[in-house]
């Protein structure tokens, strides 16, 4: 681990072990900001990261005593320039059932609430603990400071087959207007809600074509759209409480 403070500030990202967070953490390396990063597992990517002077540490955010040894591995940076929450899971709702017995029910409730529970511990309540147990260090930074959430652009649309992981990002998206109304001037508090960025090596030809007839540009953009959002919104003076689309005009293409 390198602790040599740079002049840019530590920057603390959420879920970088892979894709989007990843590449986001590794380009605001190589910019000079230092970063103190979160994995759930050990990847190439965050020994890549860790070789390259990030602080990265393990931590499950489902866990409070987790979320505590990672709050306290920020006990030697005087200070905290943006927290940018990336840590997602991606859990489809299960299928609905059509007759419910006396047997059957306790089981389905059991099942949907682990569902729902997961995705707003993730999504929601992770974000809401970290950022106020982490209020002090932010409010420390000297040129202000910064907490962006990363959302998805179905929690203003709803989704289907992922009604949890919809209503727990647009939580999320609650939860940046509120941070904003209390945390200015001193921090900016933003959102940025992304449709399709990037597949995986698994999805194919078929897939890959209707997902990309859903926006009005039809593009697999990359994760680099999130990093240009994210130093947008670092760089500037005047945008709070804001959600910025990064879609492709998707919202244009609905049914």
């Amino acid at each position: 681990m390198n602790k040599a403070y740079s002049s840019k500030g530590l920057i603390v990202i959420t879920g970088a072990g892979q894709r989007v967070g990843l590449y986001c953490a590794s380009a605001l390396l190589q910019q000079g900001y230092q970063l103190l990063v979160s994995y759930r597992k050990l990847t190439a990517g965050i020994t890549a990261l860790q070789q390259a002077g990030a602080h990265c540490v393990a931590a499950d955010f489902t866990e409070l005593e987790s979320m505590a040894a990672f709050i306290k591995a920020l006990a030697p940076y005087p200070a905290i320039r943006a927290i940018i929450h990336n840590a997602s899971s991606w859990q489809a709702d299960l299928p609905m059932q059509q007759e419910l017995t006396a047997q059957s029910l306790p089981e389905q409730l059991q099942q949907d609430a682990q569902v729902f529970d997961a995705m707003q511990q993730i999504h929601a309540r992770a974000p809401y603990l970290l950022n106020r147990a982490l209020l002090p260090k932010l409010l420390a930074s000297p040129n202000g400071a910064d907490i962006i959430h990363l959302t998805d652009f179905v929690a203003s649309v709803g989704s289907s087959k992922h009604q949890a992981y919809a209503a727990s990002k647009a939580a999320l998206e609650n939860l940046t207007l509120s941070l904003a109304r209390q945390l200015a001037p001193d921090i900016k508090v933003n959102a940025i809600a992304p449709a399709l960025l990037m597949f995986n090596e698994s999805d194919d030809e078929a897939y890959r074509k209707k997902a990309l007839a859903k926006s009005l540009l039809a593009i697999e953009p990359g994760p680099d759209e999130v990093l240009q959002s994210i130093l947008y919104l670092l760089n500037s003076k005047y945008i709070t409480g804001r959600v910025l689309a990064v879609d492709g005009g998707r919202h244009l293409k609905l049914p």
